[in-house]
């Protein structure tokens, strides 16, 4: 078993078409200016010690390869020595996020889809054995990431969603507790649903998807983002707000808080509702309300002793390095007595 430390290094390998490159240009420009000297007998009377060989290809060779086997380094590959599994208390807790348009708008900032983002990733953090999972929604839902324990790549997931992700408009919330709802892979654990969201529902079957959750045992925390008073949706080009978005009519659509809902939907699974507003509030809210959850036990199989192998990939770059140090790219004595590289 084996996996890679910092795997972006291997952009550094781009280094070695430029060593090429600039080899091969400077290879061109030495042979353009050695022959506005002379060519043949006359060359080598007047650089006796010059190498007519392959040397310079072979000290960029090794010098490209020694590029090479540092990015290996850099990246720092790790093998594994066993599996093992672990034992973990905890809960399974999926998070429904809302991606929806009206998730654009900044009456709370960064703006309700950037606050949400916030909330997610502190909850996360805040988050010791617990099992968790991510599901879009906007006009239907879909799954973002399975049940895993490994919540970096659960952020880096997180931080990828956007408006754009969805191409059916409206927010179905019955769509998204459905899909939540089947994530759990085991009836017998703890079952949460945090859904964030501004509560704008125009899907149906609330009620139904709200029965379904009940019934396999899942309490739904939900978290308001936005205000009452509510906030345009902008639509933005470069980073830039060029227009607000219009309803058939052509009035600026003004979308708000539908604290309603949310909490309809906490109350008819024994959850809770709260409003996101309030980093810190939230938090607290959240981690009192899953510290009252029952926890259940859980196995899982990870690879174990994993050991860097950096080392390795240094010390052949120091090899690499004395050898290109003793490739010169003139004759020398004891390499003519050597003659390594057949020359005359």
């Amino acid at each position: 078993m084996w996996g890679l430390d910092t795997a972006y290094y291997f952009y550094l390998v781009l280094l070695i078409p430029v060593l090429i490159a600039v080899y091969l240009w400077n290879t061109t420009w030495k042979k353009k200016k050695i022959a506005e000297f002379g060519s043949g007998n006359y060359l080598k009377r007047l650089a006796p010690e010059a190498s007519t060989t392959s040397k310079p290809f072979i000290k960029m060779l090794l010098l490209a390869t020694t590029v090479l086997v540092l990015v290996f380094a850099l990246v720092n590959p790790k093998f594994g020595t066993k599996i093992e599994t672990v034992k973990r208390q905890g809960v399974d807790i999926v998070f429904a996020i809302d991606v929806s348009k009206s998730m654009l708008a900044e009456d709370i900032a960064p703006s309700r889809l950037g606050k949400t983002k916030q909330l997610a990733s502190q909850i996360i953090n805040n988050l010791a054995s617990d099992r968790i999972g991510i599901v879009g929604y906007a006009g239907s839902a879909f799954p973002m990431l399975p049940i895993t324990t490994d919540y970096n790549m659960a952020k880096m997931y997180l931080q990828d969603m956007h408006t754009d992700m969805v191409s059916s408009m409206g927010t179905a919330l019955s769509d998204a507790i459905e899909v939540g709802s089947n994530y759990f892979d085991d009836p017998e654990t703890s079952k949460v649903i945090i859904l964030i969201s501004d509560g704008e529902d125009h899907g149906k079957g609330i009620n139904d998807a709200i029965a379904i959750a009940k019934e396999k045992g899942i309490k739904i925390i939900t978290i308001g983002v936005g205000t009452s008073e509510g906030g345009r949706i902008p639509i933005k080009q470069n980073g830039r707000i060029v227009d607000y978005k219009k309803d058939v009519d052509g009035t600026v659509v003004v979308t708000q808080l539908n604290e309603n809902t949310l909490k309809d939907v906490a109350k008819g699974t024994g959850g809770i509702f709260m409003y996101g507003s309030k980093t810190d509030e939230v938090l607290e809210l959240v981690d009192q309300t899953l510290q009252k959850i029952e926890k259940t036990d859980f196995e899982s199989q990870q690879i174990a002793d994993f050991q860097s192998q950096f080392q390795w990939f240094v010390g052949l770059a120091l090899l690499l390095l004395i050898i290109d140090s003793l490739v010169l790219e003139r004759r020398t004595a004891w390499m003519k007595k050597i003659n390594l590289f057949n020359e005359k």
